[in-house]
């Protein structure tokens, strides 16, 4: 049965998972900045699930009128872009929430800071020029959903893994939530399945050894 914590208590996790997810003006990295960001951490079982600040940062106007077409239709459907204009928040201020929660209540460190999410590269070149500091926190290695997605649509039928349907939002914290439950569903129906395959051989072998 999944844990989930909201209130901001320190914790200890076993090979935690940081699930961040930036919304941003655009895709151009010199153009276009994160305006709204959100951070879930879990353990590496995705059985306890801690989620931290959802925050939707201010910027000028002028980059809101200049967003491309879908996100100017997405960021407005979803009622970010009025947010966006509404709030007081800094991409510094974003920046030090996060990095406190993620120091003070999730106790963790640069070497157990692994980034998880969907297709988290793009994230992340958004991080290093927006929150520098989150950036260099973080541990080199990531867990991208997506490729497991993409090795399972190539090696694997959908008989072997019921489809994962998602609804995308494409608000910070909606789209955390679904790549855990997307990793999950993963989890339990390809590692989960291997895992049990290898602990049947194993005890097979020890009754053919008695």
């Amino acid at each position: 049965m999944e844990e989930q914590q909201s209130s901001y208590q320190a914790v200890e996790l076993i090979d935690p998972l940081i699930w961040i997810d930036c919304e941003m003006t655009g895709l151009n990295l010199t153009k276009n900045q994160i305006i709204e960001i959100a951070v879930i951490v879990t353990d590496g079982s995705l059985d306890t699930m801690i989620e931290g600040p959802c925050l939707v940062v201010r910027c000028p106007e002028s980059d809101l009128s200049t967003m491309d077409e879908w996100c100017t239709q997405h960021h407005t459907e979803s009622g970010l872009v009025q947010q966006v204009r509404d709030s007081k928040i800094t991409l510094q201020d974003a920046e030090q929430q996060i990095l406190d929660f993620l120091q003070n209540t999730c106790n963790l460190k640069g070497f157990n800071a692994q980034l998880a999410g969907n297709s988290v590269g793009e994230d992340k070149r958004f991080l290093s020029k927006d929150m520098p500091r989150l950036h260099d926190f973080l541990h080199y290695r990531v867990v991208d959903v997506s490729t497991i997605y993409e090795c399972m649509r190539r090696w694997l039928t959908p008989e072997d893994v019921p489809e994962n349907k998602k609804i995308t939002k494409h608000r910070a914290l909606d789209d955390i939530k679904e790549s855990i439950a997307q990793l999950k569903h993963y989890k339990t129906h390809i590692f989960d399945k291997v895992k049990t395959f290898n602990q049947s051989i194993k005890s097979q072998n020890l009754d053919e050894r008695q």
